[in-house]
């Protein structure tokens, strides 16, 4: 496939901004960039992709999301509203998890994959929970993924909240998935719930499943309470009651981190672990801010997700930017270029690690082609300098009309082509009282 008449933006280090370019695919990589009019000469078999003159970007990453939390749009929570996150994680995520089938995992799973393919978000890291569907629960997801053509890396979340049998099955759901083989477009990691539900005897299972070089994907001191449970259990903090186990390796996921002190970031840099941003989910749930701008500058490895939220990753890119001006009352924090460092550069490298020899998020001769058409239009200059800025106070959503995985179009001229986006809602949507159903039953027996 050629891509004609393309403004490509290459986000490599530095990135630079091409105008008039053509992109030629090969086998699902990227095999040429040069001047249209040079690469229709080379490639005159091709078939060809006219961009129209938009911006062609490497797709967006999530970093860190929940397929599974559709179904909470628009549910009410009975009785008076959560107080706080701990409330929150008992009255509606808990309950709603346990409501989940094969069918409703499947179903979550399609529309959350719809609208990514819609916001040109091309790869995510999911964190799924079902603890009355948890054998083969994975599989099904994978399915979704791979009709859907994106890329995702996929763990089972394993907690003790629901007793040992379901911690065990946790567990064993994850070593199955992560041994078994899949394609080149899915990856695997570990899954863990936190330390609050995870007991000594739970962490030491996950570790001794787990195999030497894989990693964990687990939330961290995402609210206080998260950190008093820890100190409670053994007088540490979560970072270090959590290294004690081993947790911290090279490709574990500490999503949030909102809570950790000094003493656990400087063991978390020392231990290279990838630490996620979900800044809409922090704003909604009330927990907090991380401290950002001091991670960025220590080098940490920050990356954005969207913790279930839209895959409008531009959302989150903006809403990170604004939230840590607010919460410091100071507009030098969360400076756009450190923005971009964290969304594009360190979400690629992150993604990276469960994909191999792959290179993600950039345009580069040999780099996988999941690509992005973006219709903007700037009425001021736009050069690789300010394009983080372009992005902040000018991207929307909605400028997205083109979704490439691995050389495949899964959506040209904002038109679906590998998913039946009214299908999917449809058959969600027949689906959806008995979840909420199910969800209220649970509720009431708290």
């Amino acid at each position: 496939m050629l891509i004609t008449n393309a403004t490509v933006v290459t986000w490599g280090e530095p990135n630079q901004i091409f105008s008039d370019h053509a992109i030629y695919i090969e086998q699902g990589k990227i095999a040429a960039i040069g001047r249209s009019q040079d690469l229709i000469a080379l490639y005159p078999q091709a078939q060809r992709v006219d961009a129209k003159g938009q911006l062609v970007m490497p797709g967006n990453i999530c970093a860190h999301t929940h397929f599974y939390g559709a179904y909470a749009r628009g549910m009410a929570i009975p009785g008076a509203a959560p107080e706080n996150f701990p409330q929150i994680l008992q009255r509606l995520w808990w309950p709603l998890d346990k409501a989940l089938d094969r069918e409703t995992v499947r179903a979550s799973t399609l529309v959350s994959l719809a609208d990514a393919v819609k916001h040109g978000t091309t790869t995510l890291i999911d964190h799924h929970a079902s603890p009355n569907f948890i054998e083969g629960s994975l599989d099904v997801i994978a399915d979704a993924v791979e009709e859907a053509g994106l890329r995702a890396v996929l763990c089972y979340e394993v907690t003790d909240r629901d007793g040992e049998a379901k911690m065990h099955a946790g567990i064993a759901e994850n070593i199955r998935f992560m041994r078994s083989k899949r394609s080149a477009r899915i990856g695997a990691t570990f899954g863990m719930h936190a330390s609050l539900t995870l007991s000594d005897v739970a962490l030491k299972a996950c570790v001794a499943a787990a195999a030497a070089d894989d990693g964990f994907h687990i939330h961290v001191a995402e609210h206080e309470a998260d950190e008093e449970d820890s100190i409670q259990r053994g007088g540490k903090r979560v970072a270090q009651r959590l290294d004690a186990f081993g947790i911290w390796r090279d490709k574990t996921i500490a999503a949030h981190c909102v809570h950790i002190d000094e003493a656990e970031r400087k063991l978390l840099q020392d231990r290279g672990v990838w630490i996620t941003h979900q800044p809409r989910s922090n704003m909604n749930n009330a927990v907090g801010a991380m401290a950002f701008d001091r991670m960025m500058a220590e080098q940490m490895r920050i990356c954005i997700g969207n913790d279930g939220f839209t895959n409008n990753m531009w959302a989150d890119w903006k809403d990170a930017y604004l939230l840590h001006k607010v919460a410091s009352r100071d507009p030098r924090k969360a400076n756009g270029s450190d923005i971009i460092q964290a969304a594009v550069y360190n979400n690629a490298r992150l993604a990276e690690q469960f994909f191999t020899n792959t290179t993600l998020g950039q345009i580069s001769i040999g780099a996988t082609a999941d690509l992005i058409f973006v219709d903007y239009h700037p009425f001021t200059p736009l050069h690789a300098g300010n394009l983080p800025w372009h992005i902040l106070f000018g991207f929307e959503s909605s400028m997205v009309t083109a979704t490439i995985v691995e050389g495949q179009i899964l959506m040209l001229d904002r038109q679906l082509l590998t998913l039946n986006e009214a299908e999917i809602a449809r058959e969600a949507l027949e689906l959806a009282p008995k979840v909420w159903e199910r969800y209220n039953a649970n509720v009431n027996a708290l």
